[in-house]
Parts: C-alpha cells; structure tokens; sequence
C-alpha cells in the first residue's frame, strides 16, 4: 500500500475516534439537552447516529487535511523546514513616480 494512502487512512481513523468521542462527551455533558434528546425519545438513536456520523465525517476530513498540508517537499539539499513552511527573504523594490 502507498504511503500516502497509509498516512491518510492513519489520518482518518484518528479524525473518526475524535469525533466520536466528542459526540459521546456532548450526550455525556448534556449540551443542550441532548442526553434527554438522545435517552428518552423515540428519535434519539436516530439522532444520536446523524449527530456522531456527521462529527466523523468532520473531523476525519480536517485531521486528513491536516496531514497533507503538513507534509513538506524536500529536495535533498535543504534540510525541511520546521512545520512545513518556507520563509523567503524580503527583497527591497524600488518605486519611482510616473507622474
């Protein structure tokens, strides 16, 4: 398997754990009365389910992102540079007036 696939999918599982305890802490902590939503009506399960898919297709996506805008191209001569971001020189311009 590729690497770039093992890293995404490693991604992925870790956005997807995340976002189902996030979803378990929210009914865990009653926000917004979603404990009672979840627990004594007819559509909570239902709810509870649409609630924890959508915080796993969330958080699964940014933590994916995140992973790839992380990622630097090294060309051998340089050594990376830290958290992915290049820093360039400022060059001074000069302006003259056109009027």
């Amino acid at each position: 398997m590729p690497k770039l696939i093992k890293l995404l999918l490693r991604n992925a599982i870790g956005g997807a754990l995340a976002g189902v305890c996030f979803s378990g802490l929210l009914v865990w902590s009653n926000i917004a009365g979603l404990r009672h939503l979840v627990l004594e009506t007819a559509d909570g399960p239902l709810a509870a389910t649409v609630m924890t898919v959508f915080f796993v297709i969330t958080f699964a996506s940014v933590q994916m992102a995140r992973a790839v805008m992380a990622m630097t191209e090294n060309d051998g001569d340089t050594p990376p540079p830290r958290g992915g971001v290049q820093v360039s020189a400022l060059v001074p311009v000069r302006v003259t007036d056109r009027g």
